[in-house]
């Protein structure tokens, strides 16, 4: 027989609603309270707190004396974090008996830090991972209870890899606490994988700017990457701004030296744009500026 496990729920926003979701149909998991962001926008949560009469712990600040005092007054198994931004230190994340878990769309320990599916398209992929692990005194450190690839394609977007994470982070997660709870889960130390990983800053402002001195291929790959909901790739023609949502490659696109940047044609959506060694065509844009053949991107 299962025994039931309690949790305490640190989350926020569209990746923690689809793990509530599953959580909650099981009968031998006890949502006991949950700290959404201190920042949230997130109505939903509060939302299953009052529909689940589930104790909802706004602006709490982690790692007070106050609230670990609340916290160990309900007696939780386990702590589970889901796209949650304050960091776990070592007295409370040691607090339930089962520790501190989190779930990371990143292939542990490559891809630790922030945006990661981002850099991920970024960086030409052909798959991104998912992890549970350990919460620990790192940043996305600590061992890994389960890891999932999901492959990328030509056709994924940002917005394509940020539906299918949300969902395929709940079934992670779920899985793990359910390995958890029968004793089953392995234990993986990160640097038996690879003994540095690497980690990714969060983007910002600005970040968003389109490079035109890079080849076709990296061009495709950023406009992507920061797609809806993302800012949108930016550019200027004649001091205005290009908000560029979409780009396709050219199959049999010649390599030839000419000016980045620079508008060469047009098609049925959009425009051929020079890149560092051949052209891209780019589409779904949103501008107040005249492009026309010839105009240069900034």
């Amino acid at each position: 027989m299962v025994n039931q496990v309690s949790i305490g729920y640190f989350a926020d926003g569209p990746w923690s609603h689809e793990a509530f979701n599953l959580l909650i149909k099981d009968q031998n998991i006890d949502i006991r309270f949950i700290v959404p962001r201190s920042d949230t926008q997130d109505t939903t949560l509060k939302g299953f707190c009052e529909k689940f009469d589930i104790d909802y712990l706004a602006n709490a600040k982690i790692n007070s004396a106050e609230f670990y005092d609340r916290a160990k007054s309900y007696n939780c198994d386990l702590f589970v974090s889901m796209s949650f931004n304050q960091i776990f230190k070592h007295r409370i994340m040691n607090l339930p008996p089962m520790k501190t878990i989190n779930c990371h769309a990143g292939k542990l320990p490559f891809y630790r830090g922030r945006n990661i599916l981002n850099w991920a398209l970024i960086n030409d992929e052909k798959e991104y991972g998912i992890t549970v692990h350990y919460v620990d005194e790192g940043i996305d450190t600590g061992d890994i209870i389960l890891q999932r690839d999901y492959s990328i394609s030509d056709a994924d977007t940002y917005k394509t890899l940020l539906n299918r994470a949300h969902r395929d982070c709940a079934d992670i997660l779920y899985d793990a606490i359910k390995l958890l709870q029968e004793g089953e889960a392995d234990r993986i130390v990160q640097n038996e994988i690879h003994p540095v990983g690497m980690y990714c800053g969060a983007r910002g402002m600005g970040d968003e700017v389109i490079n035109w001195d890079k080849n076709s291929r990296e061009l495709f790959n950023f406009i992507r990457a920061i797609c809806y909901p993302g800012p949108k790739a930016l550019t200027y023609c004649d001091g205005k701004e290009v908000k560029i949502n979409g780009s396709r490659l050219i199959t049999g696109a010649p390599v030839y030296i000419g000016t980045t940047g620079q508008v060469i044609g047009r098609t049925g959506s959009g425009y051929l744009v020079k890149t560092l060694d051949s052209f891209i065509e780019v589409f779904d844009i949103e501008t107040d500026a005249k492009l026309r053949i010839g105009s240069r991107l900034q």
